[in-house]
């Protein structure tokens, strides 16, 4: 399923951030784990070190750290002079009050409350919903988030982690019911799991929403630390729990994946560089992208992965990435219905 891809990645590029939303440099840090994994003084390390190398946007979450990634962040906003440079981001739904749904009106008032308190700021520039909430109607979450755009304390919407139909319908309800629209959307994408590709990817071309995906380098297994049949140990984030989330080790220990891993190392090997800025790279190509997450536990290990700025690859190296990780249609009705249009599928969605 090859895609176009975008000029060269730079730092000192910018890319709009879906309709209407801020400009930003198309590498973001992600903050999950800070309060966690990364003490408060790294955490200021990865922070000065990110916007002095040209970056913008800092998107973090209520729930990273039970809050401690939010007061991290607000502690060194109060030390600086100016952060105007700064896009700020956060999100929630996964740290209501105990009695409250995740989206519902009360919650969401709370988390937006606590998230400005816990910054020290007056307003969000992106306030992301973490997930869908089943038990809230997504017409009381959209009100809320409306209600609270008109007072001033967020500037826009986003969503994380839904499926295609329920993107689609949160879109759909906004624009009918004279709510705000979300213009980014944020979910896992890289060169291992590209299933957002079936539904996801063609929904923010057809609407213009901007996308920030997390995880480009796979919960690790992209930076070239694993090893085919032997579990991993040590202080990795698998070799500490081999069963972590979407990338745990017997999940993503596949032939697929290491062909994939075969054909990312030789193309870094090519330019001397490490396979994670391959990696991130071919992210950063990708159609709909507007900034990609990096995450770190080490300021070595963000200063490292923003070097994947200085790399670009060619349409032939896009193409070897693109073959070896392509996930395939399911044969209905993605399949049938690109035989019966005769063109690649996700090209039906292309806006124009």
């Amino acid at each position: 399923m090859s895609t176009p891809s975008h000029a060269p990645l730079a730092l000192d590029s910018r890319r709009q951030l879906g309709p209407g939303g801020p400009s930003v440099a198309p590498l973001a840090l992600g903050t999950m784990t800070f309060g966690a994994e990364t003490d408060e003084s790294v955490a200021h390390q990865q922070l000065d070190l990110f916007v002095e190398r040209g970056g913008t946007l800092i998107d973090t979450a209520d729930v990273y750290a039970a809050g401690d990634s939010e007061r991290i962040i607000g502690r060194w906003l109060a030390n600086r002079s100016s952060s105007d440079e700064v896009v700020l981001a956060t999100k929630g739904r996964f740290m209501p009050p105990a009695d409250t749904p995740g989206a519902s009106r009360r919650s969401l008032v709370k988390s937006v409350d606590g998230s400005l308190s816990r910054l020290g700021v007056e307003q969000l520039d992106v306030y992301f919903v973490h997930g869908w909430d089943q038990d809230t109607p997504v017409e009381e979450t959209l009100d809320t988030l409306a209600a609270l755009v008109r007072q001033g304390k967020i500037h826009n919407i986003g969503w994380s982690n839904t499926t295609g139909y329920q993107l689609q319908r949160i879109i759909t309800t906004a624009r009918l019911s004279g709510f705000v629209t979300p213009i980014v959307f944020q979910p896992q994408y890289n060169l291992l799991d590209r299933h957002i590709e079936w539904e996801l990817l063609p929904l923010c071309l057809e609407e213009q929403l901007g996308m920030t995906p997390w995880g480009p380098l796979g919960g690790g297994w992209l930076t070239g630390k694993y090893q085919r049949d032997t579990a991993p140990t040590g202080a990795t984030r698998l070799g500490e729990d081999p069963d972590r989330g979407v990338e745990g080790y017997d999940r993503r220990n596949t032939d697929r994946t290491w062909d994939i891993l075969d054909v990312a190392q030789a193309i870094a090997d090519a330019h001397g560089v490490p396979m994670a800025h391959v990696a991130i790279a071919w992210v950063a190509s990708r159609p709909a992208v507007s900034s990609v997450l990096l995450g770190a536990r080490t300021l070595e290990q963000l200063d490292a992965n923003m070097d994947a700025s200085k790399l670009t690859l060619t349409a032939e190296e896009l193409d070897e990435l693109n073959t070896a990780s392509a996930p395939g249609l399911p044969p209905y009705p993605y399949g049938m219905i690109e035989d019966f249009c005769n063109v690649p599928y996700w090209k039906q969605f292309q806006t124009h």
